[in-house]
């Protein structure tokens, strides 16, 4: 397989991905919580899906439309973590870790979509 360039949403959404990956892994091994590490669990690996999907996108608008999907997933996901760190499933320093992954690629994900808007904007008009 060719290595791709360097997509900084791309490869943070991913290592997202596998940190809830071990995240939902630790809740149910180490501390019996299965209903939401199964939620994190889905939309804490879906932001990467949709950006994958996002670059094989067949328009403009499918494009912006699963970058928003994305952004919906990560805003859920930071929900779950702050939950899990309220309800002292996780503690400050893992939530602190994992919710500054989650604001960058939030970020990211606000600027890909402007930038997109923008641009499919000028080529509309």
């Amino acid at each position: 397989m060719k290595p791709s360039k360097p997509n900084p949403l791309r490869d943070k959404s991913l290592l997202l991905g596998v940190r809830i990956v071990r995240l939902s892994q630790y809740l149910i091994e180490q501390k019996h919580e299965i209903v939401i590490s199964k939620q994190i669990l889905k939309s804490g690996t879906n932001p990467g899906a949709m950006i994958r999907e996002a670059q094989h996108a067949e328009s403009s608008a499918d494009f912006i439309h699963k970058l928003a999907v994305a952004q919906k997933e990560i805003n859920e996901t930071a929900y779950w973590l702050e939950l899990l760190m309220l309800s002292d499933y996780i503690n400050q320093e893992q939530f602190d870790s994992l919710n500054k992954d989650t604001i960058e690629i939030m970020k990211l994900l606000v600027s890909s979509i402007r930038t997109k808007k923008q641009n499919h904007h000028k080529t509309t008009h």
